[in-house]
């Protein structure tokens, strides 16, 4: 089997097996002042300016996609209006279309399908969808958060230590996503196991907005969930934080909770569009980090308001625009204090991610042998000409 009809088997397989693995189908919708969402066929003509399909989730550790594409900060970039970054770059306009989802099996789904050509992901569904297409279908280009998801269990739950985890029920945003492969990972780890599997502990997928119901409403113990949403159970549905994920990664807290992928072949072909992409996600990480340096060296148990409000609002702004909703300041504040927003993808964290998920039966039948090649899922060549030009160091 030659590698253009290995490759297109593997896509195959991968979107039946995540489009079976959807508990509904709320994992997309698109949006974009454009209206662009019409995927072009080979057979169209070329537009006069090229696009780029992005994908993101309504989360914090995609605060770069929310802010920068809804302020106009990438705008700018993909314009070439004030980019110092950008003189070697290919000053043609770039049209965006956005597309938002609910968790990274439904992303990965659309890069396989042609909907989307990058999408900010977690790293259990990157590791996935590099494995089920034979280590040719994507690539992670950058990463874009650490931290920022948490154990949250209902106070009323009679979970008061691990030994109290046994028969009961847990959600996580759906199944084989990175809350759901860390959520599964502790549960075996302290001598559980769930129902599939012969133990008593049963594991559901949910929408995060659905499992803010759940809890209320008492059918859930709790949820492993990224923020804002893990702030929000604890505000809004009697929760409280059982385990901060970041205790669980010695000595500094630090792991990859989502990076930028995208797919190989669009990045073969527009190297120039992908540059302007992650010297945009390069600005926006830069502000927001400075935002928080602020917040976070005022020296007190309180905000300096005026910085981490920028924040706030700015994300606030961009997901009305994508939502029509909004979270409250308070629940905002806390849930960026457990979020660190990087351009690092974080290397050695996510091949114990890969490691989880292969031992967890996710990845089995990466290669004849079950064993597990990641050593290709990395091109980081752009991220660090982009870092270069604005005089930051380089990712090694």
């Amino acid at each position: 089997m030659n590698t253009k009809t290995k490759f297109a088997v593997s896509i195959g397989i991968i979107i039946a097996v995540m489009a079976s693995s959807q508990s509904d189908n709320h994992g997309l919708f698109s949006i974009g002042t454009n209206n662009n969402t019409t995927r072009i066929s080979d057979n169209d003509s070329a537009p006069e300016s090229k696009t780029l399909r992005l994908g993101y989730f309504p989360n914090v550790n995609h605060a770069q996609a929310i802010i920068g594409l809804k302020n106009g900060d990438f705008q700018k970039v993909f314009e070439g209006v004030n980019n110092k970054s950008s003189s070697n770059m290919d000053q043609s306009k770039i049209k965006v279309s956005e597309f938002v989802f609910s968790a990274g099996p439904s992303a990965i789904e659309a890069l396989f399908g042609g909907q989307i050509d990058a999408a900010y992901v977690g790293p259990n569904p990157a590791i996935s969808g590099f494995i089920a297409s034979s280590n040719e279908g994507l690539r992670i280009i950058a990463g874009a958060s650490s931290g920022g998801a948490s154990f949250i269990v209902r106070n009323d739950a009679g979970i008061a230590s691990v030994k109290d985890l046994g028969g009961k029920k847990f959600a996580s945003p759906q199944l084989g996503n990175t809350q759901d492969i860390s959520l599964r990972k502790y549960i075996i780890e302290n001598g559980f196991n769930t129902v599939e599997n012969g133990g008593n502990v049963t594991i559901v997928a949910v929408k995060p907005s659905d499992i803010v119901t759940l809890m209320l409403k008492k059918e859930i113990d709790g949820a492993w969930v990224p923020e804002p949403w893990g702030i929000r159970l604890v505000n809004e549905a009697n929760g409280k934080v059982f385990i901060d994920e970041r205790d669980l990664w010695p000595p500094e807290g630090k792991f990859v909770s989502s990076n930028i992928i995208v797919r190989t072949d669009y990045l073969k072909e527009n190297p120039d569009v992908i540059e302007k992409l992650l010297a945009a996600h390069v600005n926006e990480t830069l502000w927001i980090n400075e935002q928080l340096a602020k917040t976070n060296n005022n020296g007190t148990n309180g905000y300096n308001n005026n910085s981490i409000m920028d924040v706030v609002n700015a994300f606030n702004d961009g997901l009305k625009q994508v939502t029509g909703k909004t979270i409250p300041n308070n629940e905002l504040k806390d849930a960026f204090t457990k979020t660190d927003f990087t351009y690092d993808p974080l290397k050695t964290t996510l091949y114990k991610i890969a490691d989880d998920a292969n031992s967890l039966g996710f990845l089995k039948n990466a290669n004849e042998n079950n064993e597990l090649d990641i050593s290709g899922i990395y091109d980081l060549t752009l991220l660090n000409k982009v870092l270069q030009d604005k005089e930051l160091e380089k990712i090694q």
